[in-house]
């Protein structure tokens, strides 16, 4: 991210940990592209680790170490971008198009590592519609809504959960159950957020009108 624009609003921008990583990196110059660019080789990372995951019980971790740097780099870029003077005039693109890219990365892989590759894929597309549902109603005239139950930090909060269960599973039965039921919540945790936030732009507009 380069730009400001709407932001996400996360309480662990204002974590001391947060703030030290962000001011460190714009000390050191970092690009803010480059940080989210870092962004979509963490998913990439996490979607092949979990590739691994049903015969390698490792996988699991890696992949919820993976999601987390993931989720690092999308907080970090931004704190750079706006709190740390660095933003560039493509920061809009930055902003969105590597989310999409990492939230498809990390639920196919999590659909694969819990013998569910086709659930992952719906999951992904829900992902993908929930965030053209609120970039939808910034076109419209209204501010963005990042609304759950199911936004992103909330699907990531789940797989790496669900990364953390299949590890426990696959040690003692091999069978990830449990993984894919949290595949399941997510999936229809996302569809709900996209229906709850139609239903609010539809309110909007109806009040405007």
């Amino acid at each position: 991210m380069s730009g400001a624009g709407e932001r996400r609003p996360l309480a662990s921008r204002k974590t001391r940990a947060a703030q030290a990583a962000a001011g460190w990196l714009t000390r050191a110059g970092a690009s803010p592209d480059a940080i989210s660019a870092a962004g979509i080789v963490a998913a990439g990372l996490a979607c092949a680790a979990l590739a691994f995951a049903p015969e390698r019980a490792w996988a699991w971790l890696a992949g919820a170490v993976f999601v987390q740097l993931r989720l690092a780099a999308n907080l970090l870029d931004g704190m750079v971008a706006i709190e740390g003077g660095r933003g560039g005039p493509v920061g809009p693109l930055w902003n969105e198009a590597p989310d999409r890219v990492e939230d498809t990365l990390i639920l196919v892989g999590f659909g694969l590592a819990a013998g569910a590759y086709d659930l992952g894929l719906w999951a992904a597309v829900a992902a993908l519609f929930t965030a053209y549902v609120r970039v939808l109603g910034g076109t419209l005239g209204l501010a963005q809504s990042f609304m759950g139950p199911m936004a992103k930090q909330h699907r990531m909060a789940l797989v790496t959960l669900g990364c953390l269960v299949g590890f426990a599973e696959t040690m003692l039965d091999g069978e990830p159950r449990l993984a894919r039921l949290i595949l399941w919540a997510v999936l229809l945790g996302t569809l709900a957020t996209a229906l709850r936030r139609l239903r609010a732009i539809a309110g909007a507009l109806r009040a405007r009108a």
